[in-house]
């Protein structure tokens, strides 16, 4: 059966339990309140020389964890860890409080209690009323004190103001918060070398979107025809005139095309020589000497020489 503790009341922890490691629960509420529960380790003059045994929701265990805070459980606002034979020999108090976060003071608090637990069993506890304060904003609850051995004391003493004036009542130091360094308006810019220009980006279907397929390749031009002799590159002849190289009608023959252009591959050479056309003599009949022509005159164009004339008639 657990020992029922009142304020001012002290004991031997060995008197409880026979247990080294213990469970301290803090139980406290109030309407619209909120608690920070906390536990200081004090030196020997009851003061916090060392900031690491300061264990709150910031902070939940000691170095060497021989103080833990465990959090809400069991039915408990927060709970702690307490293993005596780890906590080093410069700690000489546990200080177990509980402050009001925000608004609100201690006399608003409903029944509440702190009680350890040694082996999962109640040994003691200590209970508290809210009429038993006043305007204080936070309590000292109770202590774990080294004195020849470890004891516990229940305290129940209000402390005017909240957990930054508790730590600055134990000798500890609150942490002011730095605003956050405001940018630097115009610095001047630090060297750096010029960045490499980024390649053009190539073609990408959209994200999970199919690629589309390739075009077909494009067919070949189809080939130009060939230019009319002696007409310019890609320039047609211009609609009845007649083709450059074949002399306009009523031209005598033997005139050089127009524009100085020779006559094309194949073509009969015309000769300057007016052309005197044969009559057409019976079958079997050589055809006379077209008047006019004598030997060693060339013969019309289209005949060979020696063929379709008859030899010269001799001399009388």
């Amino acid at each position: 059966m657990a020992r029922e503790f009142q304020r001012g009341h002290k004991a031997r922890i060995s008197d409880l339990t026979a247990g080294r490691d213990l469970y301290v629960g803090v139980q406290i509420a109030g309407p619209g309140l909120t608690f920070d529960i906390s536990c200081f380790g004090l030196d020997a003059n009851e003061r916090l020389s060392d900031d690491r045994y300061f264990i709150f929701f910031n902070q939940p265990k000691s170095p060497e964890e021989a103080i833990q805070q465990l959090g809400p459980q069991a039915g408990d606002t927060d709970s702690f860890r307490v293993t005596l034979d780890g906590i080093p020999s410069a700690i000489q108090k546990l200080s177990f409080t509980a402050t009001i976060d925000g608004a609100g003071q201690m006399s608003q608090v409903g029944p509440g209690y702190l009680r350890i637990v040694a082996g999962g069993e109640e040994v003691a506890r200590y209970s508290f009323t809210g009429s038993e304060f006043s305007t204080e904003r936070a309590v000292m609850l109770g202590d774990f004190y080294l004195k020849d051995v470890w004891r516990f004391a229940a305290v129940g003493q209000g402390f005017d103001g909240g957990l930054d004036a508790l730590l600055r009542n134990f000798g500890g130091e609150v942490a002011e918060e730095e605003p956050a360094p405001a940018p630097a308006q115009g610095a001047t810019p630090g060297f750096a070398p010029p960045g490499q220009a980024a390649p053009a980006p190539g073609f990408a279907p959209p994200a999970g979107a199919p690629a589309p397929a390739a075009p077909p390749p494009a067919a070949p031009p189809a080939p130009e025809p060939a230019p009319a002799f002696g007409a310019p590159q890609g320039t047609p002849p211009q609609q009845g005139s007649p083709p450059q190289g074949t002399p306009p009608p009523g031209t005598p023959q033997g005139t050089p095309p127009q524009g100085g252009q020779p006559p094309a591959p194949g073509t009969p050479q015309m000769h300057g020589a007016p052309t005197i056309a044969a009559p057409i003599a019976p079958p079997g009949q050589v055809p006379p000497p077209p008047p006019g022509q004598y030997p060693g005159q060339q013969p019309p164009y289209g005949q060979q020489p020696g063929q379709g004339q008859a030899p010269p008639a001799p001399s009388p």
